[in-house]
């Protein structure tokens, strides 16, 4: 046959060729047999060569992972690489036909190997000295592909790409092994969400939105034409580098118009309709990490946790690729409604360009389920937009720095501590306008060691000298009362107490044990505080904080996460407190503030020097933790002479802004959920009732 001849001048050129290596002989062989047209000639050609299927190693595709709140709403996505996998039916047909079209237009007639293409390619390479014309199937291009993303190294990359005829020996032998293990359209499938399209976009789906602001299923001609055209060079015709690369682009996108046209695939009109049309290009921005969420400090909240989480890996650079690679669906106990009403509540009193910094954090009593984190602050990087670049509601394990002095919310574990030493309701104190501490031993740690400071006299901020129960000193706040409780019940116990409500500082140091303690001289931060508290509402059963319900793989498989608590009060003793801190709201420093309507239960927090001001309270269903201090630091810009939220305070104390904060909050949070009232005291074991403990129900 007179066909036969040109390829016998190849096979001349080939012996010719010195510099024709083991491979290149092999890849001409392959090609030698493919001109006739017969596949046994190929056959017994690949068997003569040993050329068997190499079976191909398919690592997971990286993809975005998805944050959702409760709700089920997107919240957050994360990705190393900005892909989501589509079904074929998925993808629009005149993708499919474009993609193919131009970059293998026999897929669905030839096997692994593109035994005409090959032949051409081989052709022009043997007459340019090198690898100048690739002549790959689309099969070989997947295959290029999986090789290149599975590479970890640069070596590893360089080899995936190296212009070689080994190379391309191996890709053949992989495409025979993947050709045998799929059909078509799977092939077709992987191959377009595998593929880069430039701008960042890889796969199909992400690139159609990324380009065009459309999933790919709503793909049309033009479009279909420009991401089939994007392949070939991703680099050098994204569109996001410049004019110079987009016309680039254009031009490719009508270089495969014209091939369409030409294999029948449209019309002429259909391609000069698709032709003068504009690019088209949007550059749909795509939202990556926390910077980008709705909820900043919940999301960075959620990220710490799965990055802590030995079940996504051993160590944290294994566990940041499957968050950051892996696909994952995060279901978490965001509350939208709850959420709104936090910032809501924030924003109506500390805006946004104050030096101030208001945070807040709800939990939900029994579970531990963190309902909602906010703060006045814009999330990010940028200090001239007056953003913070860590989580102000969290610890430093969560993404947050060392946090505020708690102040007075402390005191309600000296109160508990009392209570779970026998003292009852009208038991109390003779309170001076200052304590002394009688000598070093009159405090002593959980480590046995005197802590007491004999010279150092603490005074009242708030409330007055003289006799006080446990409930009239708790709702006047009395310094001295609680440093003369805290002597009579203990320091350690006291803060053994706190311990088992999850107290721990802020930035994962121990507690200061000190004298103190009762105070709230160890910064906290308030997912912390309002965990603690959210337990006394659920009668003494502690939850630690949660962020995360489940978690769902590529493959379907999901994880649920379910709390984890333990009663660690005497749910009588969590009664009793619930009921002194109660009427905080109608005899104590809230009074003026007032309640919410329902059952509720707190305490204010103001710190020496008015360094910081906390409110932290709970209902039966919510609990709340509210903190306000200076971010430069708050023991060198104290909460004096401020303006804060266009108002001006003289001194900043619990009731006078995180305490409305707290009730606006719960107020809007609450709204039509059913009030639940708290248990009521066991007065035969605690005494007098000391307050009226509906009064609150009826105070606004």
């Amino acid at each position: 046959m007179s066909s036969s001849r040109p390829f016998a001048r190849i096979s001349s050129m080939a012996r010719l060729s010195v510099a024709a290596t083991a491979a290149g002989v092999v890849a001409a062989a392959l090609a030698l047999p493919a001109v006739g047209g017969s596949g046994a000639a190929l056959v017994a050609s690949a068997e003569a060569l040993n050329l068997r299927p190499r079976e191909l190693t398919e690592p997971p595709l990286a993809q975005k992972s998805t944050v959702y709140d409760a709700e089920g709403n997107e919240i957050a996505q994360f990705y190393a690489q900005d892909r989501k996998v589509v079904p074929l039916e998925r993808i629009a047909a005149v993708m499919r036909t474009a993609i193919v079209a131009i970059e293998d237009d026999r897929f669905y007639q030839h096997g692994a190997i593109d035994v005409e293409g090959t032949a051409r390619a081989l052709v022009k390479n043997l007459t340019s000295g090198g690898i100048s014309q690739g002549g790959s199937s689309i099969t070989q291009q997947y295959v290029k592909q999986v090789l290149l993303n599975a590479a970890g190294t640069d070596k590893d990359k360089n080899a995936a790409l190296d212009a070689s005829y080994a190379r391309k020996l191996r890709e053949l032998r992989h495409a025979m092994a993947v050709e045998r293990k799929y059909t078509k359209d799977q092939i077709l499938e992987k191959y377009l969400n595998i593929a880069y399209f430039g701008a960042g976009a890889n796969g199909v789906e992400a690139a159609a939105r990324r380009f065009f602001g459309v999933p790919a299923a709503r793909l049309n001609l033009a479009q279909a034409a420009t991401l089939a055209g994007a392949v070939q060079d991703p680099n050098a015709t994204a569109p996001d580098r410049g004019a110079t690369a987009r016309e680039l682009l254009l031009r490719r996108r009508n270089v495969v118009l014209d091939r369409m046209e030409r294999l029948g695939r449209i019309t002429r009109a259909q391609a000069q309709a698709a032709k003068a049309t504009k690019l088209g290009y949007k550059g749909v921005k795509q939202a990556n990490g926390c910077q980008d969420s709705r909820y900043p400090y919940f999301c960075e909240y959620v990220r710490h946790e799965l990055l802590s989480d030995p079940a996504f890996g051993r160590t944290r650079r294994q566990r940041e690729q499957a968050f950051s690679q892996g696909g994952l669906k995060v279901r978490t106990t965001l509350d939208p409604t709850a959420q709104r009403a936090a910032e809501a509540a924030i924003g109506k009193r500390v805006f946004a360009a104050d030096r101030v910094l208001a945070a807040e954090a709800l939990v939900e009593p029994g579970t531990g389920k963190i309902k909602a984190m906010a703060a006045s602050r814009p999330f990010g990087g940028s200090a001239r937009r007056g953003e913070i670049s860590y989580n102000a509601v969290a610890d430093t394990g969560h993404g947050g720095l060392i946090g505020f002095q708690p102040g007075s919310t402390f005191k309600t574990f000296t109160l508990i501590t009392a209570l779970k030493r026998g003292m009852k309701i009208d038991d109390g104190i003779t309170a001076g306008a200052g304590y002394t501490a009688p000598g070093y031993a009159t405090f002593t740690d959980c480590a046995g060691q005197n802590v007491g400071d004999p010279s150092w006299t603490v005074t009242n901020d708030e409330g007055s000298p003289g006799f006080k129960t446990l409930a009239s000193g708790t709702w006047g706040s009395v310094n001295t009362f609680f440093m003369a409780l805290q002597e009579r019940v203990g320091l350690c116990a006291t803060v053994q107490t706190a311990r088992s409500l999850g107290i721990k500082r802020a930035d994962g140091a121990r507690l200061r044990e000190v004298e103190t303690f009762t105070l709230g001289v160890n910064e906290s931060d308030p997912v912390t505080v309002a965990t603690a508290y959210a337990a006394i509402a659920a009668r003494g059963t502690y939850c630690p904080p949660m962020a995360i319900t489940a978690v769902t793989g590529p493959d379907g498989q999901s994880a649920a996460y379910r709390p984890r608590c333990e009663r660690v009060l005497d749910p009588q003793i969590a009664d009793a407190t619930a009921h002194i801190l109660s009427g905080v709201f109608t005899h104590g420093t809230m009074r003026g503030v007032g309640g919410i309507g329902r059952p509720a239960a707190g305490k204010t927090g103001t710190t020496d020097g008015y360094a910081s001001a906390w409110f932290a309270g709970f209902t039966p269903d919510l609990a709340g933790a509210v903190s306000v201090g200076d971010p430069r630091g708050s023991q060198r810009h104290k909460l004096t002479a401020v303006t804060i939220g266009g108002r001006y305070y003289g001194a900043v104390q619990g009731a006078s802004l995180p305490g409305p904060i707290w009730k606006d909050t719960m107020m809007s949070a609450l709204r039509g959920v059913a009030p639940a009232r708290f248990t009521p005291v066991n007065l035969a074991r605690f005494g007098a009732a000391g307050v009226d403990e509906h009064a609150n129900e009826k105070s606004r």
